[in-house]
Formats: C-alpha cells, sequence, structure tokens
C-alpha cells in the first residue's frame, strides 16, 4: 500500500473531487438543456429545467477555476518542485478566478457584470498562453523531463479552458431564445435558436468531456517518454 501523508491525501482527494463534480456537473447541464428546448414541454416546466441548468453550470465552473491550484499543490506534495513565485501564484490563481466566476454570475445582467465578463475572457486566455508558456519553458530547460504525462495534463487543461471561450462564443442565439422564452413565451424562431445553439455548442462540449478524462488516466497511469 502506497504511503502518503495526509496533506499529499487531502489535496489528491480534492483533486478526485474536482474531476468528479466537473465531469459530473457537466453532463448535467447538458442533459438538463435538453429539457430547455423540448417544445413538447409546457413553459412552466422548461422554465424549470432551465433553472437546474443554470444552477447546476456554476458546479463546472468552480471545479475548473480550483483545478490548477489544487492539482500545482498535489505536484509539488508528490515531488514536482516549482519555483516559490510559480507556487504563490498557482496557490493565489484557484480563490482569485473563483471570485471572479461568483462575481460575474452575481452581477449579471448589470453594467459591472458586462465588465466583468470582459475581465473574465482576458484572464482566461492568460491561463491558456501562461500554461502553454510554462511547459515549453519547463521542457526547454528540461525540468519536466519524463514527466510528459503531467505536461499533457496541463496542456489538456489549457484546451479545456479554450472549449469553454468556444462555447461561451457561440452560445449567443440560445441565449437570444431564452430570453424569448422567459419573457412573452416560446415561439417557433425562439426554440429553433436554441436548439441551433446548442448544436454549436455541442462538439466543444464533448471534447471537455474526452479532455477531463484523458487527464485523469493520464494522472493514474504516469506514462513517460524517457
Amino acid at each position: 500500500m502506497e504511503d502518503i501523508g495526509l496533506a499529499q491525501g487531502l489535496a489528491r482527494f480534492l483533486h478526485l473531487l474536482l474531476f468528479v463534480y466537473w465531469l459530473g456537473g457537466d453532463a448535467g447541464v447538458f442533459y438538463s438543456s435538453s429539457f430547455v428546448v423540448n417544445p413538447k414541454l409546457s413553459r412552466d416546466a422548461r422554465m424549470t429545467a432551465a433553472r437546474i441548468f443554470l444552477d447546476l453550470d456554476m458546479l463546472p465552473r468552480y471545479c475548473m477555476a480550483l483545478m490548477l491550484t489544487v492539482g500545482g499543490i498535489l505536484a509539488e506534495l508528490t515531488g514536482i518542485a516549482h519555483p516559490t513565485w510559480e507556487m504563490v501564484a498557482i496557490v493565489l490563481l484557484g480563490p482569485v478566478w473563483l471570485a471572479l466566476v461568483v462575481l460575474v454570475h452575481a452581477k449579471e445582467g448589470s453594467a459591472a457584470g458586462r465588465t466583468l465578463k470582459r475581465v473574465d475572457v482576458w484572464f482566461r486566455w492568460i491561463v491558456i498562453a501562461s500554461i502553454v508558456a510554462s511547459v515549453a519553458h519547463s521542457h526547454w530547460t528540461g525540468r519536466l523531463a519524463g514527466l510528459e504525462w503531467f505536461s499533457a495534463k496541463l496542456l489538456i487543461f489549457a484546451f479545456l479552458v479554450f472549449c469553454g471561450l468556444m462555447i461561451r462564443r457561440l452560445l449567443p442565439p440560445f441565449i437570444e431564445g431564452f430570453r424569448t422564452l422567459a419573457t412573452t413565451g416560446p415561439t417557433p424562431e425562439s426554440d429553433r435558436l436554441m436548439i441551433d445553439g446548442l448544436a454549436r455548442c455541442r462538439p466543444w462540449v464533448l471534447a471537455i468531456w474526452a479532455g477531463i478524462l484523458l487527464s485523469a488516466l493520464l494522472g493514474i497511469l504516469k506514462p513517460s517518454l524517457g
């Protein structure tokens, strides 16, 4: 039996929980969305499904925001060392990103909310660029030699953030149709907008699921090219 300390055990436990609730929450969002766009259901039933959809959608967002911090701490505890400045940045990233996600949701529909959304988008692009640059630099210097699985997990995470940005870019037709559903009631046009909007997002949703599963598998197998 592997002998691990309390800190490492807790970090591993949290890391697993984030994977489980990210994938499970995302699947729940995808499933509940099918009821929101179903024209055979009553408006009240569709609005109830929408409330479930919108509340459940926050869970994967929280998990994504915390994943790098928990994963970075776990890596440090298992012997993948980081420079002090990088470790400080990793520890701060989760709370800062989580706070931004919460604020964007809380200020939805306001001028402040629109500004925060733009900040959130730029923040995610910075996260993607930082991960790619960090992995490239680490391999250039040999710091991650023999840890290809770890580099792959980081790049997969950057790809998952990118998928989320693409979903956000493709979702406006769904949002437009949903506003009609919520205010004046469904119309053939609003139903078409919602169905088409979700259909455009579906490949990116499936890519997120595949990426989460692959990342979890890499973390278990830890394959190396060395």
